[in-house]
């Protein structure tokens, strides 16, 4: 075994712990789950209006039309999303985030990024910036594989 190998492949799945124990403490603490702060990350993501089709956006997050129904009502409820049905084609339905959904979004995102930079705080800039070109290299590496595999659609319950 590459000792090298192991201890990077070691200390990227500890930093992704980390991370995502971060993310649903900050979550836990504003009552939000991690796959509602998805959905709104995505719709914020669109720019204003801040809009979209549940195809398009269930394509956005990977997961089945099915599995992203089952999470919008619970958005819908809570006030955080809108789901309308367009005038010219009542068979259309257009998901869009409201002000208050807008609102749990940034409340939430400056909360994570006060956490991801505490996380980095050790890094000088230079660091940083290497890091990300490092990462970014074994990214593209990963996704140009002819091996590498499209990430699996979620179905199932809200993780």
């Amino acid at each position: 075994m590459d000792p090298v190998k192991e201890a990077i492949f070691a200390r990227l799945a500890i930093l992704s712990r980390h991370a995502a124990q971060a993310r649903r403490d900050t979550l836990d603490s504003g009552g939000l789950r991690h796959w509602q702060f998805k959905v709104l990350l995505t719709l914020r993501r669109l720019g204003p209006p801040y809009e979209t089709s549940p195809s398009r956006l269930a394509e956005l997050l990977g997961l089945t039309r099915g599995a992203l129904s089952a999470r919008l009502g619970p958005l819908e409820d809570a006030g955080l999303i809108t789901r309308t049905h367009d005038v010219a084609d009542r068979r259309r339905v257009h998901v869009r985030l409201t002000e208050a959904g807008y609102d749990a979004f940034e409340r939430h995102a400056a909360s994570e990024e006060h956490g991801e930079n505490a996380l980095l705080s050790v890094l000088s800039e230079g660091e940083k910036r290497t890091l990300a070109d490092l990462l970014r290299k074994l990214v593209e590496a990963a996704e140009a594989a002819p091996d590498a595999t499209e990430p699996k659609r979620s179905r199932s319950d809200g993780s």
